[in-house]
């Protein structure tokens, strides 16, 4: 894997947005800081996540996005302003892409091991965040999805630190692989299925994974 670092750590706390004629907390709308900052198994320090039905958690306790996609996206979208913590990302990465990581990957980040959970399906809130709705979809058919981690061992870590790649597991599931079966552009097999519900994805994901496993006793 290539030279990887981090390029910029990024928070927020939840706050209240107009959304469709009502107020919604969110804490989508990171920026960058500077210093080592903590975290621990469940969240960063000076993050917050409003809705902990469907973020934050054990198995998604940050959330990294690569600055290689940045470019796709301005080309994309021309009219809108790009900048570091656009997708809700808690760090954002160089050197560490999609189609290169598999659930269960480790990395050494400064004094923090994280782990490779699973790929993120974007909510209505990155609408928000954009200011137009049909970002969701484009998100979820570009397959950059970015990168949710779990924590192995906690500690302190800081813009510009290298992301070491230390170890993966003997299952091989390809993150983008899962997000393409969320954005339905991949058909797994039988053997791909078992193998991802033996793995180290999120448990989350997988009870999708194990409703498409019934689908072939069907």
């Amino acid at each position: 894997m290539m030279k990887s670092r981090v390029i910029s750590i990024n928070v927020s706390k939840a706050k209240e947005v107009a959304y469709k004629g009502r107020s919604i907390e969110t804490g989508i709308f990171k920026t960058p800081v500077r210093g080592k900052l903590k975290l621990n198994h469940l969240n960063l320090e000076g993050d917050q996540q409003a809705d902990l039905t469907v973020h934050g958690g054990p198995d998604k306790a940050v959330y990294a996005y690569s600055w290689e996609h940045y470019s796709w996206w301005q080309e994309k979208l021309p009219g809108v302003e790009f900048s570091y913590g656009k997708f809700g990302e808690n760090l954002t990465t160089e050197g560490v892409l999609e189609e290169q990581a598999f659930i269960g990957d480790e990395f050494r980040i400064g004094a923090v091991v994280l782990r490779v959970s699973q790929p993120r399906l974007p909510c209505y809130k990155l609408g928000i965040k954009f200011g137009r709705a049909d970002v969701i979809k484009m998100f979820t058919q570009s397959t950059r999805s970015g990168i949710y981690f779990s924590v192995v061992e906690e500690g302190e870590l800081e813009q510009g630190d290298k992301i070491e790649y230390l170890r993966g597991d003997e299952h091989k599931i390809n993150l983008q692989d899962v997000a393409k079966i969320f954005a339905g552009n991949y058909v797994p097999d039988l053997e791909f299925l078992q193998r991802a519900l033996n793995s180290n994805l999120a448990e989350q994901m997988k009870m999708f994974i194990a409703a498409e496993l019934d689908e072939f006793d069907k």
